[in-house]
């Protein structure tokens, strides 16, 4: 394993959802959030408060940054958009990476089912 990728610690699944949500196209808080709980399946709950504190995290790290939004929003009242960075998407990219490398984990060790 290249040793780059052994520096960097996963995602917390909040954070990889937010990204991964924005990874399509901009969007407003409560739709990144309805998006989160769309790809989870609901495996990620995400309230209010939790997906600001992460958002921010992403933010400050340059991994997302606010745009101010399509001129047809469909509601204005949704000022802040926001949007997934070069820097966002490689995270991503390297996310991609070490979850494929998980499940190439697991397939190894996976036991064979019997034949009948």
């Amino acid at each position: 394993m290249d040793m780059s990728k052994m520096a960097t610690k996963p995602l917390k699944p909040a954070a990889f959802h937010i990204l991964l949500a924005l990874a399509g196209q901009d969007s407003h808080g409560y739709g990144v959030m309805q998006t989160v709980r769309e790809q989870s399946g609901g495996r990620v709950p995400i309230q209010t408060g939790s997906f600001y504190r992460h958002l921010t995290g992403l933010i400050e790290d340059g991994l997302v940054s606010e745009s101010p939004g399509p001129k047809e929003a469909e509601d204005p009242r949704r000022g802040i958009y926001y949007h997934l960075t070069a820097r966002g998407r490689q995270t991503l990219d390297r996310e991609r990476e070490y979850l494929g490398d998980v499940v190439a984990a697991l397939d190894r060790v996976r036991p064979r089912k019997a034949t009948s």
